[in-house]
């Protein structure tokens, strides 16, 4: 039944979802142009509100708890696990006031409207994964960042997304090489559930009555530990509350 409604409400979902994107990427132009990085991020954690509602209009819920008591004025390391890309719309907005950049793949950050030209202009680090050299380049640029503007970044140390719900294990490689640049930096790990039941049929039918939930976990500061300790306690703590 949720995937038959799946075809008749998911053109309903991209319809809206691309018709966003497309607006979006004109004030996002208009609001770097004019304002500068302050009015282009709340243009981007607008466009991520009206891109999380869109879920909705598939009878998909969001849930986000977040009964952390987290810091503004430092950066943090988010870390989560990741099962489609509807996990990043939610963190972007509703960890907006932590000024979140996201690593990503270089491929992302052209001919996407809204979402590439944030990628290339909002602050992530765009890596290309067949160049170390340039992926190393872009993670020390956003750590830079991270440290002079205090900003956040949020990393998904599987490194690619889970298609039934089961986490890969954690990487360390680009939390460590924050950890050197930013080694007071917040460790928040974030559980996510059932983003990846969305698209359990691929990306048509997407699925519908789905209850999405996303929570910010207790943090863990670094000092004393290694990355790897660090990774390793992160993601004991996802899992023991990933929902199969």
């Amino acid at each position: 039944m949720r995937k038959f409604f799946g075809y008749i409400l998911s053109p309903i979902h991209y319809l809206y979802f691309g018709l966003m994107l497309l607006i979006f990427h004109a004030i996002q132009w208009l609001s770097l142009n004019l304002g500068g990085y302050t009015p282009h991020k709340k243009a981007v954690d607008i466009l991520n509100w009206f891109l999380t509602s869109s879920y909705y209009l598939l009878g998909n819920t969001v849930t986000f708890i977040n009964h952390q008591h987290l810091p503004t004025n430092r950066s943090i390391i988010f870390i989560a696990n990741h099962q489609s890309m509807y996990d990043i719309p939610p963190l972007i907005y509703f960890l907006r006031k932590h000024h979140a950049k996201f690593i990503s793949k270089i491929e992302l950050a052209t001919g996407i409207p809204s979402i590439s030209y944030n990628l290339k202009h909002g602050g992530a680090a765009n890596i290309d994964r067949n160049d170390p050299k340039q992926s190393i380049g872009e993670i020390l640029k956003l750590a830079k960042n991270m440290k002079e503007k205090n900003w956040s970044t949020v990393i998904f140390p599987e490194g690619t997304r889970s298609k039934t719900g089961v986490m890969k294990p954690f990487a360390v490689g680009g939390i460590a090489t924050i950890l050197k640049k930013v080694p007071h930096a917040l460790i928040v790990p974030i559980v996510i559930n059932n983003s990846w039941k969305m698209v359990r049929y691929g990306s048509f039918p997407l699925n519908t009555f789905i209850a999405m939930r996303w929570e910010v976990l207790k943090p863990i500061e670094p000092e004393g530990l290694s990355a790897e300790e660090i990774v390793k306690k992160a993601e004991a703590a996802i899992r023991e509350k990933v929902m199969l």
